[in-house]
């Protein structure tokens, strides 16, 4: 990521949040499992699945080339890595084997050499299970956390980028900005209901 690891507080658990800090392939992969359960059980999972395979981090070849049932079981295990683990074990099975194919398993290069937010919201893109709005949620989190700031990043992050702003996991620096990002969630999916 940048020289030195950031601290991170998306998981709201020390050695979980610690390992998102120094693991690329482990932000990475919290941020795929950020849909569906709350945030912090999300960002735990990367930490919970490297103690089950026995490591003290994730390695995109080794997670790609895991028996695809062995890994379902591994997530199932309770507590369960995420409200659906099979099918999340099978989107963190094809995120590493995308990595592996394009960056022989190397996060950083997903973001090491991109010379515009642009290209890199493209790069992120294109990963498995990576829509838009994770994709500029996560853009946003490498800029503001992670000292990852190529030329335009906060415009290719949209409202994500924004200084200042409540909306995402980008800007989860403790459980005070915790607590005001799940309010503005609320407030968003209280809008979209009274919209319909």
């Amino acid at each position: 990521m940048s020289p030195k690891s950031p601290t991170i507080h998306l998981a709201q658990q020390p050695e979980a949040d610690e390992l998102l800090g120094r693991s690329p392939l482990a932000a990475l992969v919290g941020m795929l499992l950020d849909q569906q359960v709350p945030m912090e059980w999300a960002f735990a999972g990367p930490y919970t699945i490297a103690q089950r395979l026995g490591t003290d981090d994730l390695d995109a070849h080794d997670i790609a080339a895991h028996d695809p049932e062995a890994f379902a079981a591994l997530l199932s295990e309770k507590p369960a890595v995420h409200r659906y683990p099979g099918s999340m074990a099978k989107r963190i099975q094809q995120l590493c084997q995308y990595l592996v194919q394009e960056y022989d398993g190397d996060a950083t290069a997903l973001w090491r050499d991109a010379a515009t937010g642009k290209e890199l919201l493209a790069r992120l893109n294109a990963l498995p299970g990576f829509g838009k709005q994770k994709s500029q949620i996560f853009l946003a989190l490498l800029g503001k956390q992670f000292g990852v700031t190529p030329e335009g990043w906060r415009e290719a992050a949209g409202s994500y980028g924004e200084a200042g702003s409540y909306r995402s996991a980008a800007d989860i620096t403790g459980p005070e900005s915790l607590a005001k990002v799940r309010a503005h969630k609320q407030e968003m999916k209280r809008a979209a209901k009274a919209a319909k």
